[in-house]
């Protein structure tokens, strides 16, 4: 079994496409670790603001199948894949570590390099993974967070409902 991180954001129908991402991974891995949902504007590009949030799990999927799993979630969900790479999306879910791999395993660069350079990932991963150490760098996820600069984004906690609980839960 390995633990798994993966990030999850929307910007378009944000409640709906958040919560049609969890109810996936739900079915699929059973209990989730989930962090609280934070909104932020757009990194990269103008659009409309961002809900993220980080999901873990474990998983008797070897990564070969997880992120096509994942992908096709996305797909299931309306991502389309044909405009430019920073763009607004129903959903985008992103494998963040598969237990302590480390580099490019089946087109999957592992740990995720966004861990250490965005605030809606390396937060809500600090939150639910405080304790675990980063495979690369070997510090804790709440160390990270407590060095980052926090004025080179801007985001913030939102209440957000899912299956009738508030986020962050066990669930």
């Amino acid at each position: 079994m390995a633990q798994v991180y993966v990030s999850i954001g929307s910007n378009i129908d944000k409640e709906h496409y958040i919560s049609q991402a969890l109810d996936a991974l739900y079915k699929h891995f059973g209990e989730l670790s989930i962090s609280s949902v934070y909104e932020s504007e757009a990194v990269g590009f103008v659009g409309d603001n961002f809900y993220n949030l980080v999901a873990g799990f474990v998983t008797d999927l070897p990564l070969a199948e997880l992120s096509p799993l994942l992908k096709n979630i996305e797909d299931d969900n309306g991502r389309c894949r044909k405009g430019p790479k920073f763009s607004g999306r129903t959903l985008d879910i992103d494998i963040l570590t598969y237990d302590d791999l480390v580099g490019v395993h089946h087109g999957v660069q592992l740990p995720r390099d966004e861990i250490t350079k965005n605030a809606f990932v390396l937060w809500p991963l600090a939150e639910i993974a405080a304790e675990v150490p980063h495979p690369e760098m070997g510090v804790t996820y709440l160390e990270m967070w407590s060095d980052y600069d926090k004025d080179r984004q801007q985001l913030w906690p939102i209440d957000f409902l899912w299956q009738g609980r508030s986020l962050p839960c066990v669930f």
